[in-house]
């Protein structure tokens, strides 16, 4: 298989915001904005031309033109390479490349993305960044799920976290997310490769997932049962939109809303069980 990148051409940022939600619903693992358009990539032979006319039209965006190009892994590095520029999130938290010059941060992460999702310049992990900070994650037990590049498992350990466990379904970020925490001098990050099927055998103090609505409403369940006693639920990857059926799922799950962070049109959330 060979990465395919399908353009959508739209300025509406809003639209925008929608398609990332829905794509990421069909194995699109990363986005990039240009003046002009929304360009989505994946890892995959099964989302073809056709397939995506018929997402657009299920979703009443039959008015989005997208042409599509299949290019190598190599260029989607070089394309993160070229774009990654190092961000500030909370004026407390730096992220950055290797490549990039230190900062004076209080916290500095650095991330080397290759194929897999977080850098923190998307709203939804500086969103569910800025809850972290206001959590207290000292000598807590953590579940990062969906990890991707593994940049949220790694400001846990910087907080202080006594284990870290970090789930991706996809191998590259998997593998990605060892790079990261190695390149963080992180040792107590757990890596794991699986799924929502994954049985895990503990519970956990903190779970984060910055995934999507459809995976959030279908797994507040079973995060629930993972989570110890007064345990903390963070998520994120969800529109405005979708903030009803979000907090009503987790309040059916005996989760209570402990805050929210509105920000471009993205939602992070933090419950915490009764």
């Amino acid at each position: 298989m060979t990465y395919h990148c399908f353009e959508f051409f739209t300025r509406d940022e809003v639209e925008r915001d929608w398609l990332i939600s829905i794509l990421s619903d069909f194995h699109f693992e990363g986005f990039e904005e240009t003046s002009d358009s929304l360009k989505g990539f994946v890892y995959t032979d099964k989302i073809t031309n056709d397939k995506v006319a018929e997402i657009l039209a299920d979703n009443e965006f039959t008015h989005i033109e997208f042409t599509s190009s299949a290019i190598e892994q190599k260029n989607w590095n070089e394309e993160w390479e070229k774009n990654f520029e190092p961000v500030l999130i909370a004026e407390r938290v730096a992220i950055r490349a290797p490549f990039h010059p230190s900062t004076s941060a209080e916290f500095e992460i650095i991330i080397e993305p290759k194929m897999s999702f977080g850098t923190g310049h998307h709203a939804t992990t500086a969103g569910v960044i800025e809850l972290m900070l206001a959590e207290n994650f000292d000598n807590k037990s953590v579940l990062d799920f969906g990890s991707g590049t593994g940049v949220l498992a790694i400001f846990a350990e910087k907080l202080k976290a006594k284990s870290v466990t970090a789930i991706d379904n996809e191998e590259w970020a998997y593998h990605n997310c060892i790079e990261n925490a190695q390149r963080n001098n992180c040792q107590l990050i757990k890596s794991v490769q699986g799924d929502t099927h994954y049985v895990f055998t503990e519970k956990f103090d903190v779970i984060l997932a910055n995934i999507n609505r459809n995976v959030i409403l279908s797994n507040i369940h079973k995060w629930k049962s993972l989570l110890s006693e007064k345990g903390i639920l963070l998520v994120s990857g969800i529109l405005l939109n979708d903030e009803k059926d979000v907090v009503a799922e987790a309040e059916k799950n005996n989760l209570s809303l402990k805050s929210i962070i509105r920000n471009n049109g993205w939602l992070a959330i933090s419950f915490q069980l009764l």
